[in-house]
């Protein structure tokens, strides 16, 4: 009787398991592909531009410097230029001024609209849509509209007024004292949307339950108000009032759209100075020291914002 030997079923190798440390390498790597675009991106659009502009507020850069490119270093001379000039003083205060009363009214008459639209009643969704239009026309076409409408002989405002006897001849944007407070207005019309949406979203993380606990123990609407909406929507004013400001600060096109800076400079601002002193009378050395001068201000409130944003995380 014969036996068969049967020869053994060979197996697939088992596969080798990675090294730790190519593993590792491999997604330090894969990071790295995603960060390095967004550097570069950043160093040659923003870098690049900003370290330009500080060169350039050191420099004598004329019209002629494009044609023979010579831009040779004055040291301090455009900074004492502008510092020394009336209208960098008077630009500074109204900057101010319209950023501080644009904030205050966008901010305020955001909230409230938050607030408001917070009850169920009905179109509240559709009210909600329509008072976004603000926020979606270009900034110029509401310069444009709102100039024809504070017309002091065919606006729509004067005739309004006068049809309620309450005078219908005032000077909205050619009155050195109306003029500020007119630009005002117009940016808190346009800035109240942005406003009430972040804000609205921050009321809507609120627990309801702590609301049906304040009605419970008979707390008013302003101590829940003040004592439960106001601590938790801390964060989301910081953000509101902070990106409020670093857009509101630099303005340009809306107020070149109502008064072009005028009248007599009343609404001259950090924003428009930077324009004509570049554009306008081509001293872009100047221009170069009005716009260090905006982003130095906006970088501290950028730093104000991440720092108070690693606060409330902490």
């Amino acid at each position: 009787m014969s036996t068969t030997t049967t020869a053994p079923v060979a197996r697939p190798a088992a596969a080798t398991p990675a090294k730790p440390r190519d593993t590792r390498r491999r997604r330090k790597l894969s990071q790295w592909g995603f960060i390095v675009p967004a550097v570069l991106f950043m160093l040659l659009f923003f870098g690049y531009p900003l370290v330009r502009n500080v060169v350039m507020s050191f420099q004598d850069f004329s019209p002629s410097t494009f044609f023979d490119g010579k831009s040779p270093f004055n040291g301090t001379d455009n900074w004492s230029k502008v510092f020394q000039d009336d209208l960098f003083g008077k630009a500074l205060w109204h900057t101010i001024v319209f950023t501080i009363g644009s904030l205050i009214g966008q901010f305020g008459i955001g909230l409230a609209l938050a607030v408001f639209f917070t009850k169920r009643f009905p179109l509240n969704g559709v009210l909600r849509s329509l008072i976004l239009l603000p926020w979606l026309v270009p900034m110029v076409v509401s310069g444009i509209v709102w100039r024809r409408i504070l017309d002091q002989d065919t606006g729509v405002l004067n005739s309004f007024l006068d049809t309620l006897g309450l005078g219908g001849s005032t000077p909205w944007l050619t009155s050195p004292s109306m003029a500020l407070f007119s630009v005002i207005m117009v940016n808190i019309w346009i800035g109240i949307p942005f406003n009430m949406v972040i804000l609205y979203g921050g009321l809507q993380e609120i627990p309801k339950e702590l609301y049906e606990a304040a009605s419970l123990d008979g707390a008013s609407a302003w101590r829940t108000f003040r004592s439960i909406t106001l601590p938790l929507l801390k964060p989301v004013i910081t953000v509101v009032l902070v990106l409020g400001f670093m857009s509101t600060v630099k303005i340009l096109d809306l107020i070149l759209a109502l008064t072009d800076g005028g009248p007599a400079d009343s609404t001259q601002t950090l924003g428009t100075l930077t324009y004509q002193n570049s554009f306008v009378q081509l001293d872009f050395g100047a221009g170069a020291v009005v716009g260090n001068v905006l982003i130095l201000v906006s970088a501290v409130f950028a730093v104000f914002y991440l720092r108070a944003n690693r606060t409330e995380g902490k």
